[in-house]
């Protein structure tokens, strides 16, 4: 039995991110369920507002007990200034001597806070980031607007990540290939033939942007699902989106929705915790959702992990074409779409044979994403393997780079998210 911790980024400071919190406990039921020993690792953001601090804290220590991980949590407190390879100064439900003894023993820190302290990373044995932003991530370092700490190993969602004449950067660490995880003990199958209408759960708009030498655009749901807004005109399928909205221009922008046939919901409503977001989704009748504009443009064939929910519970998705993809199907359970029309009939072939799809869905979700088939190939990766060694990787394969500073798009995970 492996000890292994696993950082995760912005579930204490978001705690109405339910489908965030997901994310990362996919990888923790997969590892239990194989009977390693886990903790969660996080760092908690200070903002100046000590009532708002404490309702996020108490809410983050409650689902920890919740999901068993009551005294398996280290949550260190950071600060906005703090330099990015400084050493945590202050730990929030442990002394520092606890904390350093659990990363002393521990067989492999599963990273994915890319900007993660270099010192804090130094006191594990073994190190492995997960890059669940691929296309994007690999951007941001090559144009040094991301500087990531040296890792033991480096393993990536994005099938398009090293393609031959792929669009995605080249260069920076050796990535090893795994897929997104759903853990099916926890997201069962729900067959319900009367569930009305194809949802999403989303972030509307951000301050995502994207920055290049020769092109700069908008990196959000918003302008994905604007392109569109007409849908449906074109389907007689009832379409409803799950969104963060905050400002008075995303408000606007919902009553065009409105009267363009969408069904719009706050996903404050049906999403803020983790078990409102699992229900929404089994209550749904699929998925349909647009991509971000990054993974189109650099052919990700990315997939998201709020999809693979969809799918392990057996709703079939209809979701915007990212690239191509060496096992991702089309036209079973599901649909890759670029175009409405697309969409539609996509709609229309789920429908004439809507049983057959959500069998479909479920397999796909049992085939490729079981999180226990995930969580083995990385620690087979990870801990079988000869160990890199680190000091030495700016004269071997891998670049040194020691964390500088975060743009916004490392928050993608922001569940309601991608």
């Amino acid at each position: 039995m492996a000890t292994v911790v696993i950082s995760a980024y912005d579930v204490a400071n978001y705690p109405q991110g339910g489908g965030h919190f997901w994310v990362y406990l996919q990888y923790v039921f997969g590892l239990r369920l194989l009977g390693h020993d886990v903790y969660w690792l996080e760092a908690f953001r200070t903002k100046g507002s000590e009532e708002q601090e404490a309702v996020a804290l108490a809410t983050f220590q409650a689902r920890m007990q919740q999901y068993g991980l009551g005294g398996k949590c280290i949550l260190y407190r950071t600060r906005s200034k703090e330099p990015s390879s400084q050493a945590p100064a202050e730990y929030l439900n442990m002394t520092r001597g606890e904390a350093d003894a659990i990363f002393g023993r521990a067989d492999l820190l599963l990273n994915f806070h890319y900007a993660i302290s270099s010192a804090l990373l130094s006191r594990f044995q073994r190190t492995a980031l997960v890059d669940i932003d691929p296309g994007l991530l690999q951007f941001w370092i090559s144009r040094e607007q991301l500087r990531v700490p040296d890792h033991n190993f480096y393993f990536t969602i994005g099938e398009g990540v090293g393609r031959c004449g792929g669009k995605i950067p080249n260069g920076g660490p050796n990535w090893i290939h795994i897929r997104p995880a759903v853990c099916l003990e926890r997201w069962p199958y729900a067959f319900d033939p009367c569930c009305e209408a194809f949802t999403t759960v989303s972030i509307w708009d951000s301050s995502d942007w994207v920055v290049d030498r020769d092109e700069t655009y908008e990196n959000t749901k918003r302008v994905a699902f604007l392109e569109f807004a007409g849908l449906p005109q074109v389907t007689r399928q009832p379409l409803e989106l799950a969104l963060v909205l905050r400002t008075e221009r995303d408000m606007e922008e919902r009553k065009n929705l409105e009267n363009c046939g969408w069904r719009i919901r706050q996903a404050c409503e049906v999403a803020s915790t983790p078990e409102m977001y699992q229900t929404y989704i089994q209550r749904s009748r699929g998925e349909f959702s647009c991509a971000k504009p990054s993974y189109i443009k650099l052919q990700t064939s990315w997939i998201s992990d709020r999809t693979l929910c969809y799918l392990a519970s057996g709703k079939p998705v209809v979701v915007q074409h990212t690239g191509p993809s060496s096992f991702l199907p089309n036209g079973e359970g599901m649909f890759r779409f670029s175009t409405a029309q697309q969409a539609s009939e996509a709609f229309d072939a789920i429908n004439a044979d809507y049983a057959r799809h959500c069998r479909a869905a479920r397999k796909l979700a049992e085939t490729y994403f079981d999180a226990k088939q995930v969580v083995a190939k990385i620690l087979s990766h990870a801990l079988m393997e000869d160990e890199p060694d680190r000091k030495g990787l700016e004269s071997s394969r891998l670049p040194s780079w020691t964390a500088r500073h975060a743009p916004s798009g490392p928050k993608k995970s922001t569940t309601p998210n991608d």
